[in-house]
């Protein structure tokens, strides 16, 4: 027989494909014992539930075909190097699609499983470890984030909650086979009911190829307005 919590709640049912993020939106629960609206609700009525984000469709990162260069033959250094930083930028775009999508589990799956999410304080910070930063997350505390953020109550999302992504100046800093350290700057609009926030400065993404496919290895965000007051915090990945 089924063991019923010490918090008087049913336990919640398994989930079929038994994933970590599928786990965290059931087994996250916001209580209410005493039935009165709580958080944004209690201040703003129409303040509902957040229904889960319709899915919509974001294209695959297609390598491109080989481009001749003048003084250069296909395939060699100076084609693929343009190459490369055609996928690159593609890649890139496709990231800001899922991130402005709410499709958290694809943007998580972007990443190697030793991949790391930084954001740092100052751009003067070299490590994560023994230090504060904004983000500094692998991606199990990456599935923990999601799962907060895509329960129902989640009231700091929802209603009228959405983001714009713009990106650009993609440069390829340092190359060797099968890895890329690449820089860029964006500029990330945020709407939260009728507040509307930006945020913009530099990544940097350490990109490594695994089974044909680029990952992320590390993304590092440097704010230009980190140290900005805010009236609330980041709940997701800029």
């Amino acid at each position: 027989m089924a063991s019923t919590p010490s918090n008087g709640n049913p336990p919640a049912p398994a989930h079929p494909d038994g994933s970590p993020g599928a786990r965290l939106a059931q087994d996250i629960v916001i209580e209410n014992a005493g039935g009165d609206a709580v958080g944004a609700q209690a201040i703003a009525p129409d303040h509902a539930a957040r229904a889960a984000p319709s899915p919509r469709p974001v294209p695959e990162v297609a390598r491109p075909a080989s481009i001749s260069t003048p003084g250069s033959t296909p395939g060699s250094t100076p084609g693929s190097t343009i190459d490369a930083l055609r996928e690159i930028e593609q890649f890139l775009y496709r990231q800001s699609e899922l991130l402005d999508g709410k499709l958290w589990q694809d943007y998580i799956d972007l990443f190697t499983d030793d991949g790391v999410y930084w954001m740092p304080v100052t751009p003067e910070q070299t490590e994560w470890e023994g230090s504060p930063s904004i983000f500094a997350e692998d991606k199990h505390m990456m599935e923990v984030r999601m799962g907060r953020v895509t329960h129902p109550t989640a009231w700091s999302q929802a209603p009228m909650w959405t983001t714009s992504h713009v990106l650009g100046n993609v440069v390829i800093e340092a190359e060797a086979p099968g890895e890329w350290r690449v820089r860029s700057r964006f500029h990330m609009m945020e709407l939260r009911r009728d507040t509307v926030r930006h945020f913009g400065g530099t990544y940097r993404h350490t990109l490594v190829r695994q089974a044909g496919q680029l990952k992320i290895k590390l993304q590092r965000v440097d704010m230009f307005n980190a140290q900005a007051p805010y009236d609330y915090v980041l709940q997701v990945w800029v």
